[in-house]
């Protein structure tokens, strides 16, 4: 059986999240379990983009200051890092850890900011897909990794978790053509199983304090949830989590292609829950995203009637010119590049799009959203 742990924290009271995390770590038979005295930990952040910590967008720094220190009295080295949406070098993670409260973090606590940018490539036997990964440096340079995720919706992949949050060790840019390569929703979410696999996170702690709902994982409303989970599986995690916030699991493309590689079991009987009873903390209007899946017809209709609808059921992204700031992030950071600038404000060429929506998820102002056709948000809810 593969233990979860869940716990309240109802703020991001440094004394509340440090005890709610030293009760998952418990629950889980302790650290010694599973990192050794000495050792260089990686925290692997969510870190998305510049945003406040109160946006819910990154892992708060009171969470992450919480674990480091639990790793600190246990005697480990900690590393703190992530490869955000957008360039990947010195300049632009320092901003980011400014903009995160990270950069405060390491002048309270004597954690290391990674600011290696290099990257190497990890041979992925277990991979179903990517047998070998473009990965961050940093690494090979830790004995042990540690996935330290928000509790958040997707627009692309429904649900942002421990699972999900392993992309960011790809390194910078590498990201945007795995996009281009596999814009199917189902090869995807496949590859973003192959790099956690990869990655291979000893333990995962996930940022359920407040998370994001709707238009996830950066254009959403925080959604204050009160927990903290916890486990030695990010895949077993992300089921429980998804389920605290009232989501099918079986329509989150990552934990369907779990269940169909038998990394969870199919009735979900390898799961065992510690700590507080969800069904107590359940939420029932958690604003959940429709999957914007490229092909959602597949398995309703044979191909070629779908191949017939699915250009008329395609989501689009539709920028807001009059909040536009003109940053141009979302055109230098589309993989496909089908977004230039027309008198500093973003044109997409629909032709080209891929549906990543990486426009939507890095734009610092919100003023991206995704049109859906009234018959697509009907079939995706079937």
């Amino acid at each position: 059986m593969t233990v979860v742990s869940v716990h309240r924290a109802d703020c991001y009271d440094y004394p509340m999240v440090k005890t709610a995390l030293e009760k998952n770590i418990k629950d889980l038979g302790g650290l010694e379990g599973y990192i050794a005295k000495g050792e260089r930990v990686l925290l692997k952040l969510n870190l998305l983009m510049k945003k406040h910590p109160d946006d819910a967008v990154t892992t708060h720094p009171v969470f992450v200051k919480a674990l480091a220190s639990l790793l600190l009295e246990h005697g480990c080295e900690v590393i703190i890092g992530d490869s955000p949406g957008g360039p990947f070098n010195p300049s632009a993670l320092r901003g980011i850890y400014r903009a995160c409260g990270m950069e405060a973090l390491e002048k309270e606590i004597p954690v290391v900011l990674n600011y290696n940018t290099n990257s190497y490539e990890i041979k992925n036997e277990e991979g179903l897909i990517l047998k070998k990964i473009t990965a961050i440096e940093v690494l090979k340079e830790v004995d042990k990794v540690i996935s330290v995720s928000k509790l958040k919706t997707h627009g692309m992949m429904l649900f942002t978790g421990a699972v999900k949050n392993m992309f960011g060790t790809v390194a910078g840019l590498e990201k945007a053509e795995y996009h281009v390569k596999m814009p199917n929703y189902k090869d995807f979410s496949n590859a973003l199983v192959d790099i956690c696999l990869a990655a291979n996170p000893v333990l995962s702690f996930m940022d359920g304090i407040v998370g994001m709902e709707g238009a996830g994982p950066s254009g959403g409303t925080p959604r204050k949830i009160g927990v903290t989970i916890a486990s030695e599986s990010p895949y077993h995690l992300d089921c429980v989590a998804a389920s605290i916030v009232g989501i099918n699991i079986k329509k989150v493309p990552t934990i369907q292609r779990c269940l169909e590689r038998g990394i969870i079991k199919s009735d979900l009987t390898d799961i065992s829950i510690k700590g507080i009873d969800i069904d107590e903390i359940k939420i029932k209007d958690y604003l959940i995203p429709e999957i914007r899946s490229l092909d959602l017809l597949e398995g309703k209709l044979p191909k070629f009637m779908r191949e017939i609808f699915n250009d008329m059921l395609q989501p689009s992204p539709i920028f807001n010119h009059s909040i536009c700031v003109g940053c141009g992030d979302c055109a230098k950071n589309c993989p496909p590049q089908v977004i230039t600038m027309d008198n500093k404000r973003p044109m997409v060429a629909l032709e080209g799009c891929i549906r990543c929506f990486c426009c939507q998820e890095l734009c610092p102002v919100k003023a991206v959203e995704i049109h859906r056709p009234w018959l697509m948000r009907l079939l995706a809810k079937l």
